[in-house]
């Protein structure tokens, strides 16, 4: 099978280029970033999805499946450019997917959907509706993106659509979320609260996505690795000082004093936890997580060492 990915020069894209090989899969890449050492057979065209050039991919390789990971994450700031490429970035990669005969497309999304709150459930089902952009307008993009894929179950009905909402990754990418939170000697949490994290191995994350294109699911799906656990002990065995900090004060030392910086809606994530059932995946495709906690920090680790 032919698939093009789009992202493919991130960390992940990488991991997931390399699984797909593996599997007897062609894959070709769409990304504004270049990927010089890329592997042998892999063609990647230096290309925003919003613009036309991307569109020319798609007219010219008419891939059979697209993984679509082209989507902006970070939650540093916000910006136009940010929210263009995340929602016009995904319809466009949704309507060119139409257009020139893809049949399956499938969205990486990410578990943050959901939100945090006092009132969220333990377990988040598929079904559960986002609740991020009322304490964490951060994520409004990303929520719509997610709804816009969603909406392609109905919209497109040539394409077999799959929506995958992961938990926090981490691992020797040393990328994403929860790696950019545990990097620092000093990690600050808010003062009365250990929420339960749910975390899975970068590469455990790649071998979902080439399970789910193999299987050729169709609908929305949480994927995560290992139970979950409190946040105060994925600190501790990454060998990081945890620091209590009164909510209060919480806003005014981000950023400083070897603080990461983060917005003011990732207060509710270390309060509250945001974890997902994820019974459907694993009986739609078989997954099993291949690492446990001990060998996702310890990878972590290898690459990302507590700082002296």
């Amino acid at each position: 099978m032919k698939v093009l990915l789009t992202g493919i020069s991130g960390s992940s894209g990488r991991l997931v280029t390399h699984k797909l090989l593996a599997a007897g899969h062609q894959v070709i890449g769409i990304d504004r970033r270049p990927w010089p050492e890329a592997p042998a057979g892999v063609s990647v065209h230096k290309a925003d999805v919003r613009k036309r050039s991307a569109e020319e991919v798609f007219r010219t390789e008419r891939p059979d499946a697209v993984v679509h990971m082209a989507t902006v994450t970070h939650l540093a700031r916000r910006s136009e450019d940010r929210y263009q490429i995340n929602l016009q970035g995904t319809r466009a990669v949704f309507d060119h997917s139409n257009a020139y005969g893809v049949k399956q497309v499938l969205f990486v999304g990410r578990h943050t959907f959901y939100g945090a709150s006092a009132a969220s459930p333990l377990y988040h089902g598929e079904d559960d509706p986002p609740q991020s952009v009322n304490v964490f307008p951060e994520l409004s993009d990303l929520v719509a993106a997610d709804l816009y894929a969603g909406s392609a179950l109905w919209r497109y009905e040539n394409l077999s659509t799959c929506i995958l909402r992961f938990c926090y990754t981490l691992g020797p990418a040393c990328s994403g979320t929860l790696a950019s939170y545990l990097k620092g000697k000093r990690v600050p949490t808010v003062l009365g609260f250990d929420p339960l994290f749910q975390f899975m191995h970068d590469d455990d994350l790649a071998t979902a996505i080439v399970l789910a294109l193999d299987k050729s699911l169709r609908g929305v799906f949480n994927v995560a690795g290992p139970s979950p656990v409190p946040l105060s002990v994925v600190i501790r065995e990454a060998g990081r000082r945890q620091i209590p900090v009164p909510e209060v004060m919480f806003r005014l030392a981000m950023g400083r004093m070897g603080f990461p910086r983060l917005p003011q809606g990732a207060i509710a994530h270390l309060k509250f936890p945001v974890t997902m059932n994820t019974e459907a995946f694993r009986e739609a495709t078989g997954f099993a997580h291949e690492h446990d906690h001990a060998s996702i920090i310890r990878d972590f680790l290898s690459v990302c060492p507590v700082p002296s």
